[in-house]
């Protein structure tokens, strides 16, 4: 028989899961490693780039973004974070690197965000005669109010990931520190035990020549 219309909320999913494509990646770079990731686009089409060092060094990274003809559309060196919206000037396969080739010793975890499109509205104006109603209303306010919500958590992470790795590698400093001054102590501690020894020992030996 006919199906009834969807309710409001199951009605937002399934509009949400036409939205347009995105990738969202995040991956471990090695030192004096190259990445580059492919994504076919259509002419026209808005596209968005955004980018993180998480961990690792300075945490930054070398980014490079080209069209399919080779022509360098976004090239930033020693980034720690960026965002590049770009319309795609011609069909075909474009082309995104992370390089951390600058570094001998040092690998990267990085995340990226590349969007591909815009959302379509979840009420397409045309073939319309009548504006939104105020359920269609509040789907949209929903609507746009979990695409915040998710932009803001993921943001939220990578903050929390980033902070994370920091106090780590600061928790490592001063334990490889304190070591250090330990060792230190030790080492001092020891060598005036044997220079008070040896002063003692030169002094009983200067004391008994003098007595005999």
């Amino acid at each position: 028989g006919s199906r009834g219309p969807l309710p409001p909320l199951l009605l937002v999913a399934a509009l949400a899961a036409c939205a347009a494509r995105a990738s969202e990646i995040t991956f471990e770079l090695p030192d004096n490693a190259k990445q580059c990731f492919y994504e076919e686009i259509a002419q026209g089409t808005k596209c968005t780039l955004e980018f993180q060092v998480i961990t690792g060094g300075h945490y930054d990274v070398d980014c490079r973004l080209e069209d399919p003809h080779g022509v360098v559309l976004y090239k930033e060196m020693k980034k720690q974070y960026d965002s590049f919206t770009f319309t795609a000037s011609r069909n075909g396969t474009y082309k995104f690197c992370f390089s951390n080739e600058f570094s001998t010793f040092t690998h990267k975890t990085v995340y990226f965000d590349f969007q591909v499109g815009e959302d379509p509205p979840l009420f397409p104006s045309e073939n319309r005669v009548t504006a939104l109603t105020q359920m269609e209303s509040a789907c949209v306010s929903i609507h746009e109010a979990l695409k915040s919500v998710i932009d803001y958590q993921t943001h939220f992470r990578l903050r929390e990931a980033q902070g994370r790795s920091r106090a780590e590698d600061l928790n490592t400093r001063v334990a490889y520190w304190s070591i250090g001054e330990a060792i230190i102590l030790l080492v001092v501690s020891i060598g005036q035990v044997f220079l008070l020894k040896s002063f003692f020992s030169d002094k009983r030996t200067t004391t008994t020549r003098v007595g005999s």
